[in-house]
Parts: structure tokens; sequence; C-alpha cells
């Protein structure tokens, strides 16, 4: 599908500049205005997934904007608002009129991608319809997805916490949408936390929010009150995170960072991982409380290559979704292409099927997709091998130099096996988002060009 589109509105030129930059090198479409007629203008041809908007803007301000977006029923879209002066009764003003967070100038780079992550996964309601956007349905008719809808269709109800397992890209976090969306919590907010983003260092902030210098930043858990919490990925959690998430669970409270009071805590969460978590906990890498209050019933999502009598289906509607999102040409998938594609073993489950019809979309120039474009387009796709990469390096550099040579040519390896995705980059070379955007800008890769 397209990349989520965001609307950055801000009056002041470099740091619309500078938020443009750094979400576009995270996979995101990004259009700017620079005052609320220009926003309004971009917001008359389409709609974003996500807008920024700044408060203080010459003119007509930001709160104003939003009120008069809530009103006239075109807020169908989570809004987040910026500002260098914000004080807790504009944050609250904010809130009451549709935005769903508020975040201070100067913009810190994580606190920037962690909350435009949190707010792309917020449930969104129409003012005029009242009706939530819809989820993506579950593909599929074999024996194993009519036993999943199954089993969702029983648990939702109940109000578990629910651990989710499955190799990675089998559609764990969808499988959580559709438990929240036939649970109790259904009109609550769906709040999706990237494991990995958390560390020693900012996993209190995160997870519990913090009042500072008249400023509110609500947490994670507070964020899902009334609603679901999805922990993906949740063996990357990091011991400190472990301890503050199995505290407020046990406790059924959570007090902010800075805060006299405690606030109550009324969540479900939902666990995803690849790993074995009985495992980590036996060797005492994951707490024993924890993973028994997150495991209190489970669901699996199979690989791909355990239910290929889905393929026809997921064939179907990844070619309409592409056909629709970007324009291309309809493409059908003859028997034998099918055959080739059931027999593969899919390593990368649902996310490497996807990437791979939208490549034979683009370079099969006939409607009818066979089996030997498969295979062309199979052939032509493998990574490069590592000695062919390196052996072009020179050894009568200087070693600061040589260093530098290798680390750019090592960067770009992993950039294009983690096919352009920095969160992903970011995993692979073991490195946080913040210090890999200035490892690759000290190394002059410019990521868009890296990923054509």
């Amino acid at each position: 599908m397209s990349n989520p589109l965001i609307l950055v509105v801000d009056d002041e030129p470099d740091i619309r500049s500078l938020v443009q930059e750094i979400l576009e090198d995270e996979g995101y479409d990004v259009q700017v205005a620079g005052d609320a007629g220009a926003a309004r203008e971009v917001l008359a041809e389409q709609r974003p997934a996500l807008m920024l908007l700044d408060i203080w803007m010459p003119g007509e301000d930001g709160i104003t904007l939003l009120k008069d977006l809530r009103q006239n029923g075109q807020l169908g879209f989570p809004v987040v608002m910026m500002s260098g002066h914000g004080t807790v009764e504009t944050a609250v003003e904010a809130t009451r009129h549709g935005a769903v967070d508020f975040i201070e100038k100067p913009l810190s780079l994580a606190k920037l991608l962690l909350t435009v992550e949190k707010a792309l996964v917020q449930p969104v309601s129409d003012d005029v319809t009242g009706q939530v956007t819809e989820i993506t349905p579950l593909i599929g008719n074999s024996s194993y997805m009519n036993r999943l809808r199954d089993e969702i269709a029983a648990l939702a109800p109940k109000d578990l916490n629910l651990l989710i397992v499955g190799e990675p890209s089998t559609g764990k976090s969808l499988v959580a949408r559709h438990v929240h969306a036939a649970s109790q919590r259904s009109a609550g907010p769906f709040i999706l936390l990237r494991c990995d983003s958390l560390s020693s260092a900012n996993a209190a902030r995160e997870l519990l929010g913090e009042n500072s210098h008249g400023s509110l930043n609500c947490g994670y858990l507070e964020s899902a009150n009334g609603g679901t919490l999805v922990l993906e990925d949740a063996e990357q959690l990091p011991e400190v995170a472990q301890t503050l998430l199995l505290d407020a669970l046990t406790r059924r409270e959570i007090r902010r960072a800075g805060a006299l009071s405690r606030l109550p805590l009324d969540i479900r969460v939902i666990a995803t991982t690849a790993a074995d978590l009985p495992a980590l906990v036996r060797r005492g890498e994951f707490s024993t409380e924890l993973y028994s209050a997150l495991s209190t019933a489970t669901l699996e999502c199979k690989p791909l290559r355990e239910h290929p009598e889905d393929l026809p289906a997921l064939l179907e509607h990844f070619v309409t979704g592409f056909s629709e999102s970007e324009n291309l040409p309809y493409r059908h998938f003859n028997v034998a292409a099918q055959n080739r594609l059931r027999n593969m073993s899919w390593p990368g489950n649902l996310l490497e099927l996807k990437n791979l019809v939208q490549r034979l979309m683009i370079l099969t120039p006939q409607v009818e997709v066979e089996a030997r474009d498969v295979d062309r387009v199979l052939g032509g796709g493998a990574a490069p091998e590592p000695a062919g990469l390196f052996s072009g390096l020179s050894l009568d550099l200087p070693l600061r130099e040589a260093r530098t040579a290798f680390e750019r040519t090592y960067m770009l390896y992993q950039l294009q096996l983690a096919e352009g995705n920095i969160g992903e980059l970011a995993k692979r070379v073991g490195m946080e988002r913040t210090h890999l955007y200035r490892k690759l800008r000290s190394l002059e890769i410019d990521l868009g060009k890296a990923r054509d």
C-alpha cells in the first residue's frame, strides 16, 4: 500500500523542512503548509493520515483551525499539536478539540518519531458518522484462517490479556486489531507500542508519561486507557520497562513522572512476539511474572508456507490494493504462477509476498503474470553478496579513511537488505534511530537515493 501521508503545518520554514526531511527518511509521504490557509488548500485536495499542527501561527492559530475542522466534520484523521510555548492548559484545550497528542519545540527526533507512530495507530472517529476507519480484513478461507477467526471471536469479548505468537510478518498486529475491534473496548483507543523503541533511559517517560515545566506528556499506558495497548515484539522490552509495566498492570494505576497523584489504569494488553518467550524466561531474560500476566490467553499466527491454499485470495487482495492505492495496472496470476508461489518457503511471510506482488505488477508488461515472470523477478531481486560489495575497498588508505569507507559500504548493504526501512535498518545494525540518522549523514548517505 502507499505510504501514510503526513501534513506538517508550521509558519517556520526551517522547522517545516527539518520535519519533512526526517519523516520522508522514515518512509512517510509529507506535505507542508506555512499557515492555516495553505493547510486548508491541501486538505481540500487530499486527506492525510496525520497532521502535525503548530499552535502559534500568524493569522489563524492552530487551535482555531483544529476547532473549525472538527465543527465542519473534517477531522477524520489524528492531529498532533506542536508549540514552543506549551502549557498544560493549552494541551488540555487542544485535546478537548480533537488533538491526540502534544509535543514541544525544540523538537526531539526520538520524541517526534514515537509520537507520530503512536498517533498513526489510534482509531479516529469521523465527527459526522462516529465510525472508526475500517481495518484490513483477514484474508483467506483455509481451515487455519477459519479457525483463527473463530478463536478471535471467542477470545475478544473476554477482556483477557493476550499473547500472539508467530514468525515475523505473519499478521500478528492485524490480528490484535481484530481482537480489539470485536471486543467491548472497540470504542476506546488502540495503541501500538514498538518495544524496540524503549530503552532503559526512556522507558519510564514513554510508558508512564510526565509533567515537566508546566507541560503534559501522556505515556503509552495512559494513552491506551479504556482501550487496548499492543506490545509489538514484546521480547524487546528492556528490564526496566518490564518492571514498570508489571507494576502498572498489578496496581492498575500509573503515576506520571513529576506528578503527585496516581491515575487509574483500565487497559487490555495484547503482546506479540516472534521469539520463544518461555525460553527467555528460563534464561532469566524476561520476567516470569510479566510473562504470566501477558499470556492469560494465546493465539498463534502460522507462517504462510503452512497455509499456501490462501495464496490466491492474498494475491487478489494485494493486486487490488496496489491497483487502487498506487494506480498500478491490474495483473492476473495464472495457475502456473500461483503454483510456483505455493511451492516457495516464504521466510518473509506476508510482507515478502506483498513486496513480490508489487514488483511483479511493475515489472510484468502483460496482464497475465506467468511462472517465468516470477522466476525472472526472483532471480533479479537477490541481495548482492557481501564479498562482492567489500572487494572494492582499498587497503592502502589511512585507518580513519578506510574505516569510513567500510562503514559507508556496510550501511548501504544493510540498507538494501532492510529494503530502505529505517526502523529495520536500526534493528539490523544495532543502533538507536537518533544515532543512526547522524551516522548516515556523516557518511553522506542520502536515504532517498539509496532507496531508488
